[in-house]
């Protein structure tokens, strides 16, 4: 039972990896269409996909009588609150090997969508549908969450029903190394979101964003970018950070209820009646780490958060940049950001959704900036000289976003020029 903060500390240590043994995590999400109404597809839809997935080795996650995502191997494939799909990977050495994993899956489920008459969109924010038309599934949680997340920001339904986004899982070697990856990571934050940008189209019109994914976070209950994550944090500090969050659910006698009366270090002291007064177990701990949607955050591991879903031209190019930094050439990096002030960083974080590479920080915009750091990722992925069987290292998954530092255009704006054409819903899938 977690009964003291040390208790949550140790939990942070026990993701304490060694230097040899660092591993690379990628998730993604993608919106599933029917092509015959151009409509988000339902639950029983998702059950009939899951079906020919089971062709593949994938086995079926069941919660109660309901299948709620399938797992194969180390990874799992889940489901999100408008029956958006997430593939969870497995840890795994580098950036060929995690690229190739997501290149298998999306192998699979293109044969599985063309025998159903289903399409892909790849990106971060749902660009036809209204919140009103897009169905729902059984998972008991998201039941909780649609009650009580609107009340702690405006678009935390447009959230959990209208977004997909890249998150990047990676690992630490002491309190020390995690402090400083936590720190890049954060301070790096208007970069990731303006840099990956791929939500300029809401309801079939202009959004006014690049990444409206990111506008609709912000507006999120439980996210956002605290200012004291700009700071040195340490185990201790996140520490106090998770006990003083309210919960977003308990669970009592197997039924969700809502947890938001109540902070996590009420459940640690014994206080809540409605579950007995019962302390939380490690595995709610994990669970209400889960629960915590800030655009960085920690686990057993640093999860990042800011990246816009996109498709197979990009989906490898983020966490390549990232790994080149975090893996490759912390110290250099963080040489650039601890230039930064934290309030500017924050005012960047603020208006990158909008005006995109354009955001000033610092008296420079985020286009400078990220050039100047995409050239120190590429620098730390040669340093990792990493080879995959043709004897070519992970610098070639930086290719898409030189292309954009080229083109001085991200993602976003190509969404809305191809459709703003002649609004063809079809320039909007997956091709």
């Amino acid at each position: 039972m977690i009964q003291n903060k040390e208790q949550i500390i140790n939990y942070f240590k026990s993701g304490i990896k060694e230097t040899d043994n660092l591993k690379i995590g990628i998730e993604h999400e993608k919106f599933l269409f029917d092509n015959k109404n151009n409509r988000r597809i339902d639950y029983n839809s998702i059950l009939k996909m899951f079906d020919q997935l089971y062709e593949f080795g994938w086995k079926p996650i069941y919660e109660k009588t309901n299948i709620i995502g399938l797992t194969k191997d180390d990874k799992s494939i889940t489901l999100e609150p408008g029956n958006q799909i997430e593939l969870s990977g497995a840890k795994l050495n580098n950036i060929h090997e995690a690229c190739a994993e997501s290149h298998e899956y999306l192998f699979e489920l293109k044969q599985v969508i063309e025998k159903l008459n289903f399409k892909i969109i790849s990106a971060g924010f749902d660009p036809i549908s209204k919140l009103s038309d897009i169905p729902n599934n059984p998972k008991q949680r998201y039941e909780v969450m649609t009650k009580d997340m609107p009340e702690g920001g405006s678009l935390s339904l447009d959230m959990m029903y209208r977004t997909c986004g890249t998150q990047l899982n990676v690992d630490y070697v002491s309190e020390q190394d995690f402090t400083k990856k936590f720190k890049l990571s954060n301070y790096l934050t208007p970069i990731n979101i303006a840099l990956f940008a791929n939500s300029s189209v809401l309801e079939k019109k202009d959004s006014g964003y690049f990444s409206y994914r990111s506008h609709a976070w912000q507006q999120t209950s439980r996210g956002g970018l605290p200012e004291f994550f700009l700071e040195d944090f340490n185990f201790e500090k996140y520490a106090d950070f998770v006990m003083n969050m309210s919960l977003l659910f308990l669970q009592r006698d197997g039924k969700y209820i809502s947890g938001k009366n109540y902070t996590f270090k009420d459940y640690m002291n014994g206080k809540i009646s409605e579950v007995e007064n019962k302390l939380p177990t490690e595995n709610e701990l994990s669970t209400h780490l889960g629960t915590i949607f800030t655009e960085n955050r920690l686990k057993k591991y640093i999860e990042l958060r800011s990246m816009d879903a996109c498709g197979w031209d990009c989906l490898c190019s983020g966490p390549a940049f990232n790994t080149g930094l975090i893996y490759g050439n912390l110290d250099e990096a963080l040489d650039v950001v601890n230039k930064w002030d934290k309030t500017e960083v924050l005012n960047a974080y603020k208006e990158a959704p909008k005006k995109g590479l354009s955001t000033q920080l610092m008296g420079k915009d985020l286009f400078y900036w990220s050039s100047l750091i995409l050239n120190i990722s590429k620098k730390g992925l040669s340093n990792r000289n990493v080879l995959n069987k043709k004897n070519i290292n992970e610098e070639k998954f930086l290719d898409h976003l030189f292309r954009i530092i080229e083109n001085k255009k991200t993602n976003a704006d190509h969404m809305l020029y191809k459709f703003s054409k002649d609004e063809n819903l079809n320039n909007l899938y997956d091709q």
